[in-house]
């Protein structure tokens, strides 16, 4: 070719690597390509000038140990690279011993030393002096497993080469400078001393780099890289029928191109031994190969000058080069017509064909004809995977192919989005060219027994765009040429085949060769057909040839629908017929038939054919006791609590949110319905069954939830996953009616329900999670794994993980393994039966080899080699359990999918029991969709005798009663459909789930099984007993092998211990006039009422509540349900054993035999096959992007769910389909709708029994409220007699009680008076919590703002269509005479009740608040507006009164701090707010009633004169914000009788003479007032919570503005010394309701100092560490420590504490007597009465000294000074002559302990002397 050739070889990157991996490959006992792919490139032609050197491939120093004959070294020019990249593809995989024997015993492994344990790295004898013997070098060596070192080593120089990389001598000698061992004389050897753990072979060329040298300061150093390459010889690249290069070859070119292993010819040879030598091993591999046409003509071989090299590699060949044909056409350079890899820009190339197979063209090039009898004549039914390229058309006997679109997605990919490009090298695709050579590296890789999976190979594209762009693109005319080259490591299995014109010209050739039948050439399982044309560019696709590949991959691309509908034509069309007559012999030869009549006829002579447990026997057992755990029916497991409050929470946060998708407020019930697919054995273990439509039921229930709108309806879709095709799409399919769940679950009615939850349980909720899934992601609840553990330590759930750990227990025979003899046999019949699918013959097979197992148990050993050792150990076990007397024994399942040949194998297993008279000690039974269980009367009789049973008709119903009887279950069906199984279930027999099962949920639900609760100690790995094999010898080609089962992978499945694990719903399956229905959904109804007890809808304590009158509600049924009579018999399948979520723990985990296919996937090896995690999640469901991250197999549930929501979306047929992707690529979820997802077996149907229980209990407690219920202290009997409204002349000869007796001053100081309350002596439980009682709420109630309903929406709630601007705002100003300065207030006044309040006519400027006048009539409203200070409970507080004032208009104004104000606003939309000045923000309830006061009072004034009336009314309601309910007390009534806010104050508004009183109020409710009438029907003493106040008579008498609590204690007293008369209906009261949050709380005193929490502290300190206002600190102080104080003083009133002009709170321990010093004001007698100590509050100037010497007091008795500065402090001592009778010290003074910036409070203490 000579000049002609456009691009020169990547000698140092490209072919040396190339030919490494071969080497490699050959060597390898595993035909797997070593990862050289990012090396199989060709590097450009060097263009002269300066773009010269901007390129420098990778140089690759790999060469043989030996080299060749002087004069044929290859030329190459030395690449100084960085020989950190040398070693990239041994230390990326893990290090491989290469022809390394064991390690002796005690040497050291470590990396970097030798095995006499001396270190041997750079960095650690640089400064050492070593020894080195003459002749010998020290050279450099480099370890994969820690490539940041060198290793020193001393090497005889003869074996190393020259500066010009020659006159090397072959073999090895050398030292080890560590221990000084000598006279190593294989490099192999020495690799194994100096611990240089390689993977690949060991070479001298490879492994040693560097000379080492001596550097100025005597140190070793790196030196020179060594020379292993020739320097001088170019290699070029000639014409093929040259013998010299050419002349003109350019010196770049030639330059960095080289010979591999020194190889290279002399210069006179041809083209260099490069292409000779490595073009014969490519093309040897294919010429002698399955593609050696007889058609095609060969002549003119190749010249060659020189043999292959004196070392060859095992395998060469040494016959004639490849031939060229004579036709071979010289093809242009293409560029290809996808993106050329990584974005590098397209380089062109011309090829030559003289080293590609030229396939004889076909007539028509887009036309292929399909050979006749081509499955008869080959046994293969090829299977055609599409890739790049149109496939031609097929014509006639097109049925004996398949084609397969498996690696499509990974081809087609469409533009990548930002999401794919996370975490990859490179922002573009893969070129066509690299797809290719990628196809061909995965299918090497494959196994003998594995198939291609997409999603193996959507990961190994996406890590090689990871790994970066490659030094060039490759060029499409070497792409035939590399692909050959890739497969030639395969060994046959895989081969190209290059088509000159179209993918027709390669597909026609392979099916003719296929279609002439066997070949005594290997056949390939693989062959890849790549055409590169011009018009077209790059066309490829795989013919896949291998008997089980072909099969393996048709089989998986029917779903299980449809291979079952194949196997079912099988069977009916009689094409088993020849494999049915096979089974008929044994595997000896012999008539099964008469095998089995001999073995009768001596059985029955040795009289064994009656053996095992009769009916007397049967009958005379007595139940065995439970010693199980949990044996508990009727436990609740903590677990499933948690699971079940986790679900009641985010139904909680569901009604929490904005959107109010859900009010929970409004329902008072829960009736609930279950859909569960309709299997009979699980609706009877679920419930009673009930036979009734499905859409009857469900019209039904629709019908209740829409005349019920009070009632919280919940749909519980249990196994969601079962039936996922949509309504649309739905059919009979295999007897089943498809799309059922999908008409029920996403009909538009109960889309729209605001009254029903959907709630969808699955064990695979991946189906479920897709970009189109109604599931919002924050409303799933994933059972954790640490929920995995019972309440009982003894118990551990065992699930898929942990059947996959257990694989690494390193026992002989792991819980999870497959059963290589059993594969052997099926691979030779499917080999004889290529017609046939193979779950066919796995079945025919497994029915013989369990026939045979029992006759070789029974008495014919002759059978025992011809049964596979599982298959034999599994029938000892259970025929040896059965012989014992108890007749107790485990339980064997076989899974078969086909109802067929699940009917097949029962009848044949059963006839050969019954022949060899076995028929009492093991049964047969059929488990199905629509089958109910049948046993023989024997074995009824059996179970009834263990149970205890007296029942006459009883009859197990559910696998779990069939506990402890031995029996083989066959379980058929298209699906697992979550039954739950005994605990005596001890193998799980799943060798017919084979490659049919390629997604995740097929695979994972189908070893779920086998998941259950076990004990912890065989949980373990040494706790398991292997399974006893038994060794056979082969006789034939079906006999077995004699070793045991190989331990191939198991993998920790954990089974749930739920008895009830699909079960509770209220109504049953539809029966469907008799036919099966296996995916009809069955449901169930329950109903929790209003008025039943509270903890009976799923309680554990047996009791549960009522059901609906036409549905049973097992799972919420009355004791109706529970057995009538001791004759009951206590069967599982009732409704307790729905509340039992966990069967029987079986003592250790189940046993699972698996195929081969199916455990590879399961096992999770590391560096083998994708894990089941890996695969797509469901039929119905597609990837988004081949190039998505893997999935980590441990990875959450929550973390897994946004990987599937991300990169899943839903097919047409899916469910979900129709929830169309918004343009966000989201679609809208349903708000009501949630997901409980976990762990098959695990418990799930108990945690969703225990969360319908909560949730009605929580709606009930949404309709309870707690109050305070607490008996006020000792009141007086009065004799006033009982009148409608008190007399005020009667009223004002009353005695004003001075102690406030209310139940919430408990912990206060008492108020002296003559008669102490007794009670108050008692002060030890003053700090306990305050009683409370729970009482439902009525229709007169106060509500919070969770409230809401149709009634009361318009007043609480703003109108869609109202906006913040409907609300305006008016600022009110008036002079307090109370503050002594001016108070600006704001309301914000919604327009709708803008009536309330007087406005100017010309600026709209708010003038008052409207008050009707005294003389009015009573309106239907009251006159009084409602003021509610309120704080810190804007969503707590009690202030929607719409149903407390009976919807009639009233004026109720909600007083808040202007901090507060947005929160008020937001929650109350319609309420008017008077916000309170920024300055009010830090102060107390004192000053907020002040200001209401005071502004009432202002406003009274405004009205008189607006209206020019002084009859104006003069009351106001100051409500607290926790009054939720009013009751009245009347004599002639025999309970209190709740009546509505509105009723109270109208009655107290009719009091005659009203005006005269100075407030009014009622009394605190508690049960001892409601149990008995009031004493007196009016009290004058002290008023609270609600009082309406007359604020024209208290105008003079403020309210404290400096206090924080007990300001009504004060008020009242100072109003009775000012003579006026508060009034108290003691026929009416209030209920408090209990609010942890805000109100007085709402003050928290916060240390900025980490100091200890003082609240005062000596006068002018540095540290005043309290964030909190001076008077809250000083009633903090007093309330505290007010007993240490005033020392002397006493909760008795003997010697109380005398206070003057105010009330404050010193403890339950002082008594305080209050005295004013107004003028005329009324305060008690002191005669004789001595005080313990004075109290002096901010004193005014009407205290003076001659008023306190009125009083007398104890010989140290304490004073208590308190001002706002020290300089007031001392002016009132100095004016009220205290220092003549008291005595003060200057460490008295304190000062209260605010921050710096407040004014603090100023105190001073004193003794009388």
């Amino acid at each position: 070719m000579g000049n002609s050739y456009a691009g020169q070889l990547k000698s140092t990157g490209f072919s040396e690597a190339l030919h490494s991996s071969i080497e490699a490959s050959l060597r390898s006992s595993s035909p797997a390509l070593l990862p050289v792919f990012s090396q199989l490139y060709l590097e450009p032609d060097r263009c002269p000038g300066p773009a010269e050197g901007t390129f420098q491939p990778a140089k690759r120093d790999i060469q043989s140990d030996h080299e060749p004959p002087s004069g044929q070294l290859s030329n190459c020019t030395e690449n100084e690279e960085d020989p950190e990249e040398e070693d990239s593809s041994d230390t990326e995989s893990p290090p491989l011993p290469y022809l390394q024997g064991p390690t002796p015993e005690g040497c050291c492994t470590v990396d970097g030393f030798c095995q006499a344990g001396k270190d041997l790295r750079l960095v650690s004898m640089a400064t050492e002096q070593l020894e080195v013997p003459a002749g010998f070098r020290l050279v450099g060596a480099k370890s994969p497993s820690i490539p940041e070192h060198i290793l020193v080593c001393a090497v005889d120089k003869r074996f190393l080469p020259d500066g010009n990389g020659k006159n090397a001598l072959l073999g090895f000698l050398g030292n080890c400078v560590g221990c000084g061992e000598k006279g190593f004389r294989y490099f192999t050897e020495f690799c194994n001393h100096i611990n240089l753990k390689l993977s690949t072979q060991p070479k001298k060329q490879k492994h040693l780099k560097y000379y080492l040298l001596r550097n100025s300061q005597g140190a070793l150093c790196k030196g020179p890289l060594i020379s292993w390459k020739d320097r001088k010889t170019k290699l070029s690249f000639g014409n093929p029928a040259s013998t010299k290069p050419s002349s003109s070859s350019s010196p770049s070119s030639g330059r960095d191109s080289g010979g591999v292993d020194g190889h290279s010819s002399s210069p006179s040879s041809h083209s260099g031994g490069w292409s000779q030598s490595h073009m014969i091993t490519s093309d040897k591999l294919m010429q002698p190969g399955w593609f050696s046409f007889a058609h095609s003509s060969w002549s003119t071989p190749l010249p060659m000058t020189s043999g292959p090299p004196k070392k060859r590699h095992r395998g060469w060949y040494s016959g004639s080069p490849v031939p060229v044909p004579p036709t071979a056409v010289h093809v242009p350079a293409l560029r290809p017509t996808h993106f050329p890899i990584l974005g590098l820009p397209t380089i062109s190339y011309r090829f030559s064909g003289d080293a590609i197979l030229q396939p004889q063209p076909v007539a028509v090039g887009d036309t292929v004809i399909v050979p006749e009898n081509l499955l008869n004549n080959s046994g293969v039914r090829p299977v055609i995977l599409i890739g790049y390229g149109a496939l031609p058309y097929f014509y006639g006997n097109v049925g004996d192919i398949v084609v397969s679109l498996l690696l499509v997605s990974c081809y087609k990919g469409g533009p990548l989005s930002e999401g794919c490009l996370e975490g990859l090298g490179s922002r573009q695709p893969l070129s066509v060219e690299d797809m290719v050579l990628l196809t061909l590296q995965y299918l090497v890789q494959l196994g003998p027994d594995e198939i291609p999976l997409q999603e193996e190979f959507e990961q190994i594209t996406r890590r090689a765009m990871i790994c970066g762009p490659p030094a060039a693109p490759v060029p499409p005319s070497q792409l035939p040429w590399l692909a050959r080259l890739a497969a030639s490591v395969s060994g046959g299995s895989v081969q190209v085949l290059v088509a000159s014109r179209s993918l027709g010209e390669g597909i026609g050739d392979a099916l003719r060769a296929l279609g002439e039948g066997p070949s005594p050439l290997r056949r390939p399982d693989y062959v890849a057909v790549v055409c590169v044309t011009e018009s077209r560019g790059v066309e490829f696709c795989v013919l896949v040839l291998g008997k089980y590949q072909s099969r393996a991959l048709a089989e998986s691309m029917l779903t299980t629908t449809e291979f079952l509908k194949e196997i079912s034509y099988e069977l009916i069309t009689g094409k088993v017929a020849a494999l049915a007559s096979h089974f008929k012999t044994t595997s000896l030869g012999d008539s099964l038939d008469r095998q089995l009549a001999r073995l009768q006829r001596i059985r029955g002579k040795q009289g064994e054919l009656d053996d095992g447990v009769h009916f007397q026997e049967a009958a005379s057992m007595e139940p065995a006791p439970s010693t199980d755990p949990m044996s508990d029916v009727f436990q609740i497991y903590p677990p499933q609590l948690n699971v079940a409050r986790r679900l009641l929470s985010q139904v909680c946060s569901i009604a929490d949110t904005d959107s109010q998708h859900l009010d929970l407020g409004r329902f008072s019930k829960v009736d609930f319905l279950i859909l569960v697919p309709a299997s009979q054995v699980l609706v009877h273990q679920t419930a009673h069954l009930e036979t009734c439509y499905v859409h009857a039921k469900m019209e039904a229930f629709m019908k209740k939830v829409k005349q019920n709108p009070y009632t919280l309806f919940v749909l519980i879709h249990d196994n969601a996953h079962i039936d996922l095709t949509s309504a649309l799409s739905g059919s009979i399919a295999h007897g089943e009616l498809q799309g059922l769940a999908d008409r029920v679950v996403n009909c538009q009615e109960v889309l729209d329900a605001v009254n029903l939850l959907v709630l969808q349980v699955s064990s695979f909720p991946f189906t479920l999670q897709t970009r189109q899934s109604r599931i919002d992601i924050h409303n799933e609840v994933h059972w954790a794994a640490a929920e995995s553990q019972l309440g009982s330590d003894e118990l551990l759930y065992f699930g898929l993980s942990d059947y996959s750990c257990s694989l690494q227990w390193g026992v002989a025979s792991p819980i999870l393994r497959w059963d290589d003899s059993f594969e052997k046999m099926v691979n030779v019949l499917l080999d004889r039966h290529p017609h046939l699918h193979s779950m066919v013959i796995r079945s025919y097979l497994l029915i013989q080899q369990y026939t045979e197992a029992i006759m070789a148990v029974a008495g014919a050993p002759s059978l025992r080699s011809h049964t596979t050792p599982e298959t034999l150990a599994i029938t000892e076990e259970l025929l040896t359990g059965a012989r014992a007397r108890t007749g107790r024994g485990s339980m064997l399942l076989v899974r078969v999918p086909s109802l067929q040949l699940a009917m097949l194998a029962r009848e044949r297993l059963e006839d050969v029991r019954d022949r060899l008279g076995l028929h009492l000690h093991f049964a047969v039974v059929l488990g199905g969709p629509s089958a109910e269980i049948t046993l023989p009367p024997a074995f009824v009789a059996r179970l009834k005798a263990w149970r205890g049973c007296e029942n006459e008709d009883w009859v197990p119903r559910t696998y779990q009663d069939l506990e402890g009887l031995p029996c083989i279950l066959i379980l058929t069906g298209k699906d697992p459909l979550g039954e739950s199984f005994p605990r005596s279930l001890k193998y799980c027999d799943l060798r017919l789930i084979d490659s049919s099962y390629l997604t995740r949920t097929a695979l994972e639900q189908e070893v779920g099984l086998a998941c259950s609760y076990v004990s912890q100690r065989s949980a373990a790995p040494g706790n398991l007993e292997p399974t006893e094999s038994t060794d056979t010898d082969p006789q034939d080609e079906l006999s077995v092998d004699t070793k045991s089962p190989q331990s191939s992978s198991s993998s920790n499945t954990a089974t749930s211990g739920s008895a009830t694990e699909n079960a509770v719903s209220s109504s049953s399956a539809p029966d469907f006039s008799q036919k099966p229905s296996s995916s009809a959904c069955s449901s169930e109804t329950g109903t929790a009422g209003q008025g039943e007890p509270l903890a009976q809808e799923c309680d554990s304590q047996g009791s549960s509540l009522d059901r609906t009158k036409t549905t049973p509600v097992p799972s919420s049924s009355s004791s109706s349900s529970f057995p009538n009579s001791p004759s009951d018999c206590p069967s599982s399948s009732t409704t307790l054993q729905a509340l039992h979520p966990v069967c029987p723990a079986p003592a250790s985990p189940r046993v699972v035999i698996l195929s081969r296919a199916a455990h590879g996937l399961l096992a999770g090896e590391p560096g083998g096959r994708l894990p089941s995690s890996s695969l797509l999640p469901h039929a119905d469901v597609a990837w988004t992007s081949p190039l998505r991250p893997p999935l980590a197999p441990d990875l959450p549930g929550p973390q897994q769910s946004l990987y599937y929501r991300r990169w899943s979306s839903a097919r047409q047929h899916h469910a979900d389909y129709s929830n169309q992707v918004a343009p966000d690529g989201l679609a809208p979820p349903h708000p009501r709708r949630l997901l409980l997802s976990g762990p098959p077996q695990v418990g799930k149907t108990g945690a969703y029994l225990q969360f319908l229980r909560i949730l009605f209990r929580m709606l009930i407690r949404l309709l309870e409220v707690d109050v305070y219920d607490e008996e006020e202290l000792q009141i007086e009997e009065s004799d006033v007699k009982d009148t409608q409204w008190p007399d005020v002349e009667v009223f004002q000869k009353m005695p004003f009680d001075l102690c406030p007796r209310n139940p919430k001053f408990r912990r206060a100081s008492p108020v002296y008076c003559k008669n102490m309350p007794k009670t108050l002596k008692d002060t030890e439980d003053t700090m306990a919590k305050r009683d409370t009682v729970s009482v439902m709420l009525t229709q007169f109630a106060a509500h919070n703002a969770f409230h809401h309903c149709e009634e009361c929406h318009r007043y609480s709630e703003s109108s869609p269509a109202a906006e913040v601007s409907d609300c305006m705002v008016h600022a009110f100003s008036f002079r307090s005479s109370g503050l002594g300065e001016e108070v600006k207030l704001h309301f914000i006044i919604p327009r709708s009740k803008e009536q309330y309040f007087v406005f100017s006519a010309h600026d709209s400027h708010l003038e008052s608040l409207r008050l009707p006048l005294t003389s009015d009539p009573l309106p239907v409203c009251i006159k009084s507006p409602i003021f509610t200070p309120t704080t810190g409970r804007h969503d707590h507080g009690l202030l929607n009164l719409f149903h407390a004032m009976e919807a009639a208009p009233h004026l109720h104004v909600l007083v808040v701090k202007e901090y507060e104000m947005p929160l008020y606003r937001k929650y109350w939309p319609n309420h008017i707010l008077l916000v309170l000045p920024a300055e009010f923000n830090s102060a107390g309830v004192g000053a907020v009633r002040l200001i209401i006061k005071e502004l009432s009072c202002h406003n009274l004034e405004l009205e008189r004169q607006r209206q020019k009336e002084q009859g104006v009314w003069p009351f106001v309601v100051m409500l607290d914000d926790s009054c939720v309910l009013w009751y009245s007390h009347r004599p002639q009534e025999t309970k209190a009788t709740n009546i509505s806010l509105k009723a109270v104050l109208q009655h107290m508004e009719a009091t005659p003479k009203v005006t005269l009183y100075a407030a009014c109020g009622i009394c605190t409710w508690s049960n001892s007032l409601a149990a008995s009438c009031p004493s007196a029907p009016f009290s004058r003493c002290h008023l609270q919570d609600l009082v309406m106040l007359n604020v024209d008579l208290t105008q003079n008498v403020p309210y404290d503005h400096n206090k924080y609590s007990c300001e009504e204690v004060d008020f009242n007293l100072r109003a009775h010394s000012s003579g006026l008369l508060p009034c108290r209906f003691n026929h009416f009261s209030m209920m408090r309701k209990h609010i942890p949050a805000g109100g007085s709380k709402g003050f928290p005193i916060r240390p900025r100092l980490r100091v200890p929490s003082q609240y005062v502290c000596a006068p002018d300190s540095e540290h005043t560490p309290l964030d909190a206002p001076s008077h809250l600190l000083l009633e903090k102080f007093l309330q505290l420590r007010g007993h240490r104080l005033f020392p002397k003083a006493t909760p008795d009133g003997g010697h109380p504490v005398l206070s003057v002009d105010s009330y404050l709170n010193m403890g339950p321990e002082v008594a305080v007597c209050y005295i004013s010093s107004r003028p005329h004001s009324l305060n008690q007698d002191h005669t004789g009465l001595v005080f313990s100590g004075l109290l002096l509050y901010l004193c005014d100037s009407f205290v003076v000294s001659d008023l306190l010497k009125k009083y007398r007091f104890l010989k140290g008795a304490t004073l208590c000074v308190i001002s706002q500065d020290r300089s007031s402090l001392r002016q009132t001592i100095v004016r009220l002559e205290l220092e003549d009778e008291w005595q003060f010290r200057l460490r008295d003074e304190f000062q209260t302990a605010n921050c710096s910036e407040d004014r603090p409070l100023y105190f001073l203490t004193g003794r009388h002397v």
